[in-house]
């Protein structure tokens, strides 16, 4: 198979779908893999680096998507690069399409065959190519959360852990999922007073386990966060619904109760945010105000430390992209139900029940999908 790794265009996004190990995989099972110049720079991969693995350096992102049975990103396809896809390709990269309908408009009437790595699932219920940016957005946020809380940018003034006889910031976790344990793992760390909300009193009993006693577990009601928020400096929105457009958990209304320049730190934004107030931001222009109170809302967290997050998504994604390559991607999928979870559209029908719940489409199954 030919597969094709465009550099990304969506702003201040660094990473890249395929490290050169990845491409040196990839070629030792017999495929070809055009890389697109300059794609790697971000993550700090050089074209030498992928020359040497056995990729093919084409000039241009056209040259990729013209040249590539199977295109392998890691953010959404931008406009210009949804106009080049073709009927009968396979896009394989993370989609959300949940919370963005003209994304999924543009990728239905392309005909192509699309797998998003955030619906791919495994045989204990987890989502394990979504995982490894989850853990990284999980521990960056109390790091940008405490940036967010200076008074310079905006917010209430208060160091995180404190200092002997200054009590430490109160820091409300949303969701004890991956986001919310690596989250919670820094934020205790720097020593602030952490309370995680989740409605799985397992999850919380293994919260309670794993940090011995360091943070407090609440179950999560609305009545209980809508308490919680009053008090907190930083509060972390974790929550996922596979697939699915994020809950609003925190309402408008809500935040005229909150403490002046208290943080709101969005990791849920990429499906739509779960703060009625949330809206994608970018590194560059990453942070705003509302009713006093700071949101920081970027859509690709995990861009920012762009290495580290390439090589762990790469590490994920591998296995399935040789399957994709190796097998094709129908038989791929038939023998996988955990990577068939991963489809998304084929062939101008959308085949993930969550997303059409979301934009009001209909969708098909992806054994109905298997079937065209």
């Amino acid at each position: 198979m030919k597969i094709g790794c465009p550099r990304e265009v969506k702003p201040q996004e660094f990473r890249v779908g395929m490290t050169p190990d990845a491409t040196r995989e990839a070629v030792a099972h017999g495929h070809q893999v055009l890389i697109e110049s300059g794609a790697g720079l971000g993550a700090g991969f050089a074209d030498a680096d992928y020359a040497a693995a056995g990729a093919e350096v084409v000039a241009t992102a056209e040259e990729v998507f013209a040249g590539a049975e199977m295109i392998v990103k890691v953010k959404e396809p931008q406009p210009a690069e949804r106009k080049r896809l073709r009927a009968g390709q396979v896009l394989f990269t993370y989609l959300h399409l949940a919370p963005d309908p003209e994304q999924t408009r543009d990728l239905l009437a392309s005909g192509a065959t699309c797998i998003a790595y955030e619906t791919v699932t495994d045989a204990r219920g987890g989502l394990p190519l979504l995982a490894p940016m989850s853990e990284v957005a999980g521990r960056l946020a109390p790091q940008v959360g405490a940036w967010t809380l200076q008074k310079a940018n905006g917010g209430r003034g208060v160091l995180l852990g404190g200092v002997p006889g200054v009590a430490p910031a109160n820091v409300v976790i949303v969701g004890g999922g991956v986001v919310g344990t690596a989250a919670a793992r820094v934020a205790v760390g720097m020593g602030a007073r952490v309370t995680v909300l989740d409605r799985s009193v397992p999850r919380l009993s293994y919260l309670d386990d794993i940090f011995h006693g360091k943070l407090v577990t609440q179950y999560s009601s609305a009545g209980a966060l809508a308490e919680l928020v009053r008090t907190a400096d930083m509060v972390i929105g974790a929550v996922l619904i596979p697939g699915a457009a994020a809950p609003k958990l925190v309402s408008r209304a809500q935040l005229k109760e909150m403490k002046p320049g208290a943080v709101l730190v969005d990791v849920a934004i990429d499906q739509g945010g779960c703060f009625e107030t949330s809206r994608a931001t970018t590194h560059q222009d990453p942070i705003y105000e509302v009713d006093g109170v700071m949101h920081y809302c970027v859509a690709n967290m995990p861009g920012a430390v762009a290495r580290t997050s390439t090589q762990a998504l790469g590490n994920a994604t591998l296995p399935f992209l040789l399957a994709l390559a190796d097998k094709g991607w129908k038989r791929a999928c038939a023998d996988d139900p955990h990577l068939l979870a991963g489809l998304n559209v084929h062939a101008g029908k959308l085949t993930y029940a969550a997303v059409g719940t979301a934009l009001g489409l209909p969708s098909i199954t992806g054994a109905e999908a298997l079937a065209l």
